[in-house]
């Protein structure tokens, strides 16, 4: 009111002075119009009716304002001269743990488009299924504005029973906040506008500043992003799925869940359904479109590079994650990401893993085909530092380094002994714990039954569970610390019946391992039938490497958007196992890594070639495998950083059942896995 005051005072000040005579004259007849209450000559509540000349009067004036108001409204109302950020898109820009560039991504693109140049039966798709009444209305549903106001009264979604030129003005002028005042600018202007741009013009900015997902604005970008194509190109059922996206792309994506693809299959159905109505499809072709237009699986669009791509995919959902950023306004752009990624061990990570893969390409062409390779370095701090995702993120869309696709093996037994440090065992059913140490002993023979206190474990065919050892080994009577340097699996078998499956699968996940991950609470999850990633089972071994404190992996350390710092919320520590209990299984680990790999220990501190002491405890690992030959690990520590590397088969064309690597990986104390940890991780020292 104040605005309105100052803009019109001046302009209305002669208008005012013409009409104050008659004003004047017409006072006492207002004053008849005054009601009085308790009115006179009325009796009981009667005398506090108004009479129906005040109701038909009250009734009209309050008409005349409101018109009186709009009108007022609509004359102070502007078209803005500038466009705001939803019609002017920035980059997203990653950044290195130094601090230098990493990649610069468009993740919003948008190319406008004539509208000539875009085919009538995409223009009207759009119209059927958002505004079939766009070229005859005044630029707003007088309806969906009064549904809008009455939800945000309510505190409802203000969304819903907008025309095309009020979601142009909302997508190009304001905020999408959802509120009064910006719902009734959005309407003034929408009013203004459509009497000031022609109908086809307003029909072309809104085709060419909308979101459709996939960081795409305008019909062209998402033709390109969704279907590889340019909008003049699209037939009426590709266009009927493209507006589609216009009721919000994180619900009807359908590339996403299968939910979004059941509605879009619907709203496609339905616009099509509807052009027919309208009458801007025949009945004939649409006969023609019974199969849903499935698009493209990813957007063709995006380009980073090989490795980079996997890295800005980690950091972008991290950053989201945990600033709280939704997909669109991330999509806007104008962040500044600065990740936890060391460039000098991504390169030494990727070239490791690079020639081991040409390595195995030439000595195994045939199988390696459908050999993958994941791998991840973790700091004890939690930051990620390195990930190998796959050859090529244009190639391969998924990241292996994040993938939980094959089980742990053997390389799970440390938490294992974790959880039986930490807790105790169990002789009896219901008795009480009994601490065990590295010390104690467990028999290490080759296909010795598992036990419970009632006896034998039999499963569900009938037989007894047993362990293997690799080699078919007999080691009679073992202590657990030299089982686990040695990598006796039988014993650790064994060891999670007696802790309790349930406080081993605790420790797994109190050590970083997704609850998603973790095998079934049947004895084989004691030699790794959970299936983490390289980056879980690398933040896994990090713990003990950080004396039993866990940091959730993460790959962002600050965000920034022009230059302000944006809230992010960072990992806290937590205890996972006790001090004591984390140096053991560090020490046993480096015990493993002596006599696996003796040459490779790096000289004690102070000494000239030892293989014990301060120096070689620093480095600590441990080879995994399974029973079913499908996966081969290998996880260590050095300096604080904890690798881990998984190479697994699977013929992606056929099945996701991991195939038996048939010899690919090597012998396990110098697999093709340790041969990429040991390149990365180099020099040990």
């Amino acid at each position: 009111m104040a605005r309105l005051s100052a803009a019109l005072g001046p302009r209305l000040a002669p208008l005012v002075a013409v009409l104050a005579p008659f004003a004047a004259r017409l006072a006492p007849y207002a004053r008849k119009l005054r009601p009085l209450y308790p009115r006179p000559g009325r009796a009981g509540w009667r005398r506090w009716i108004p009479s129906w000349r005040q109701v038909v009067g009250g009734f009209f004036a309050s008409i005349g304002l409101s018109a009186m108001f709009l009108v007022v409204a609509y004359a102070a109302t502007d078209v803005p001269d500038n466009l705001n950020t939803y019609a002017t898109q920035q980059d997203n820009v990653y950044f290195w743990a130094d601090g230098s560039p990493m990649a610069r991504t468009g993740w919003v693109q948008r190319q406008a488009m004539p509208l000539e140049d875009i085919p009538e039966d995409v223009r009207w798709a759009v119209l059927a299924a958002e505004n079939a009444s766009f070229y005859s209305d005044p630029g707003i549903s007088f309806k969906g504005v009064s549904r809008a106001l009455f939800r945000t009264l309510g505190q409802g979604d203000t969304q819903g029973g907008s025309t095309i030129t009020q979601q142009y003005v909302k997508n190009v002028y304001l905020s999408q906040d959802q509120t009064i005042r910006r719902k009734f600018t959005e309407a003034m202007i929408s009013l203004k506008l459509d009497n000031q741009m022609s109908k086809d013009d307003i029909l072309e900015g809104y085709l060419n500043t909308s979101w459709f997902g996939r960081g795409t604005y305008g019909i062209q970008r998402a033709a390109q992003a969704y279907y590889g194509k340019d909008v003049s190109e699209l037939n009426a059922s590709e266009a009927a799925f493209l507006a589609a996206l216009l009721k919000g792309a994180g619900l009807y994506d359908p590339t996403l869940t299968s939910a979004n693809r059941a509605r879009a299959v619907e709203r496609w159905s339905w616009t099509l359904d509807r052009m027919v109505e309208i009458g801007k499809l025949s009945k004939a072709e649409r006969a023609t479109y019974k199969k849903f237009p499935e698009p493209l699986k990813t957007n063709p669009l995006y380009d980073t590079g090989e490795q980079s791509d996997y890295l800005v995919e980690l950091a972008a959902q991290y950053a989201k994650k945990s600033a709280g950023i939704s997909d669109k306004d991330f999509d806007l752009g104008g962040y500044q990401i600065y990740t936890t990624f060391d460039k000098n061990r991504q390169d030494q990570l990727t070239e490791s893993v690079t020639k081991a893969r040409a390595k195995v390409l030439e000595d195994e062409p045939k199988k390696a085909k459908t050999a993958h390779y994941g791998a991840a370095s973790v700091d004890a701090d939690g930051r990620i530092l390195a990930v190998y995702g796959g050859p090529d993120h244009r190639k391969q869309g998924y990241n292996e380094s994040n993938a939980t696709t094959v089980p742990a093996g053997t390389a799970f037994t440390p938490f294992v002994y974790a959880a039986a440090l930490e807790n105790g065992v169990h002789k009896t059913r219901d008795g009480e714990t009994t601490p065990v140490t590295g010390e104690s002993l467990y028999n290490g023979d080759n296909k010795v039954p598992v036990t419970t206190p009632e006896g034998p474990y039999w499963d569900r065919s009938g037989r007894k569970v047993a362990a293997e050892n690799d080699g078919g080994r007999n080691y009679g009577q073992i202590s657990l610390r030299r089982a686990m340097e040695l990598s006796v699996n039988t014993p650790f078998m064994q060891l999670g019946m007696d802790t309790g499956l349930d406080v081993v699968r605790r420790t797994a996940e109190d050590s970083g391992f997704l609850p998603s991950s973790i095998g079934a609470q049947v004895p084989t999850l004691s030699l790794g039938s959970s299936t983490p990633s390289a980056i879980r089972m690398a933040s896994g071994y990090s713990t003990f490497a950080a004396d039993g404190r866990h940091t959730e992996p993460y790959s962002v350390r600050k965000i920034t958007k022009n230059g302000s710092r944006v809230a992010l919320d960072t990992p806290a520590v937590r205890r996972a196992v006790g001090v004591e209990v984390a140096r053991e299984v560090s020490a046993a680990l480096a015990g493993n890594f002596r006599n696996a790999h003796p040459a490779d220990v790096p000289p004690a501190r102070g000494t000239e070639g030892g293989q014990a002491g301060a120096g070689a405890a620093e480095v600590a690992g441990k080879a995994g495998t399974t029973a079913t030959d499908t996966a081969a690990w290998y996880v260590g520590t050095a300096k604080d950083v904890s690798t881990a590397v998984v190479l697994y088969r699977i013929d992606l064309g056929k099945s996701l059942e991991p195939l038996p690597l048939e010899g690919i990986a090597g012998p396990t104390d110098d697999s093709v896995p340790y041969g990429i940890w040991s390149g990365a991780m180099s020099p040990l020292d």
